[in-house]
């Protein structure tokens, strides 16, 4: 049997998703495999009797949310929290007031 070895962008076009999903996926482990110095390469077969165990029919199916995160509602994005300590160093206002030094 003769091994056909697949890029990222092959073997999202053989499956049907995005590259972005065949690259969580292999990062994951769900998806087998092989690194060639710095080239990763897939072997269709294999990807496919993976998917087949895990149940996945032949594409990648998209994470699931947790039930402990809730998301912003209405895709307003939530703020980050203020911090507490002052700032450190100078910022533009400071080095202003700051009298120059004379020579």
């Amino acid at each position: 049997m003769e091994q056909t070895w697949l890029t990222v962008d092959e073997l999202a076009a053989v499956l049907k998703v995005s590259p972005k999903s065949i690259r969580r996926a292999y990062r994951k482990g769900e998806i087998p495999v092989d690194r060639f110095c710095r080239f990763v390469r897939f072997d269709l077969e294999r990807v496919k009797e993976a998917l087949q165990a895990k149940g996945h029919s032949s594409s990648l199916v998209l994470p699931q949310k947790n039930e402990g995160q809730r998301s912003a509602t209405g895709g307003a994005s939530r703020r980050r929290a203020q911090r507490t300590r002052p700032r450190l160093g100078k910022t533009g206002a400071s080095i202003a007031q700051t009298p120059r030094r004379k020579k």
